[in-house]
Parts: C-alpha cells; structure tokens; sequence
C-alpha cells in the first residue's frame, strides 16, 4: 500500500488540527459524499494517484512529529483564484492516531511506503495527551 505524508503548518497538535478541519473553507461536499469531507491543498498531482486511492492514508507531521493518518478518499485537481492548477486531497473526517515518529521538515509531500509508516494506536491513552514538544523530546530520546 502507498500512502503520502505532509507537513501541517500552523498546528501545534492534533485538538488543532480536528478544530481546523472544521472550518468551513478547509472542508468541501463533493457529489457521492453526504458530510462534507477535510480537504489538504497542494501543488502537485501525484502520479500514483490510483495507488494512493486504494486504500492509502495522509500521515500528517506536526510540531517534528508524524502524529496521525486520515484516509484518501479523493485526489481532484483544481484551478485557483490566480488560475493556476492545484491539487485537492480529499480526506477522511476519522483523524487516526499513530505511535509517534520524528521527521525532519520537508516541503510539499512525499510518498510513504506501508512499510515505513509508524502503526496505528490501538488504545486510547488513558491520560491527556502530553504537549507536541514534550513528545517530541521524549521520542527523539526513544521514552
């Protein structure tokens, strides 16, 4: 399976990230969707395209770490307001928790192999979750 992964920028954690989502102009309804699904804008098309869409997810980086993964539901192009072309990554509403994982920054996206992605949580933490930098200092010193 192929998925791809991106930086979020200007999102401290992931109760940013879910208010974020929210907001109208972040969001759109396409036909065949009842709710109106998150939506990442981006430069470039992906070649994999079809790969990507069956079954893989966005892993989102935030504050150094790789936090999360929303499934693809769609990749469409779009022309912007300066009529240039662009990309839209339709996503699951459902934020997925992963184990973190530190990445250095990058621009735009890149592709991630099954493989190399961090796994799933599969419980939920029984404490609130610790600050994004705290985390990251604990897993950069493998706590």
């Amino acid at each position: 399976m192929l998925n791809l992964i991106k930086l979020v920028v200007g999102v401290a954690s992931l109760e940013d990230l879910v208010a974020r989502q929210k907001l109208a102009h972040n969001t759109r309804q396409i036909d065949g969707h009842a709710e109106r699904l998150p939506v990442v804008h981006t430069r470039a098309f992906p070649r994999q395209a079809e790969t990507l869409l069956a079954g893989g997810s966005l892993y989102r980086v935030i504050g150094g770490l790789i936090l999360c993964r929303q499934e693809l539901r769609d990749i469409r192009t779009e022309t912007r307001e300066d009529g240039t072309n662009g990309t839209l990554l339709l996503l699951s509403p459902r934020i997925i928790p992963v184990e973190p994982r530190p990445m250095r920054p990058f621009q735009g996206w890149r592709y991630l192999n099954a493989a190399d992605a961090p796994p799933d949580l599969t419980h939920a933490p029984t404490t609130a979750p610790l600050p994004t930098p705290l985390l990251k200092a604990l897993t950069q010193l493998g706590l």
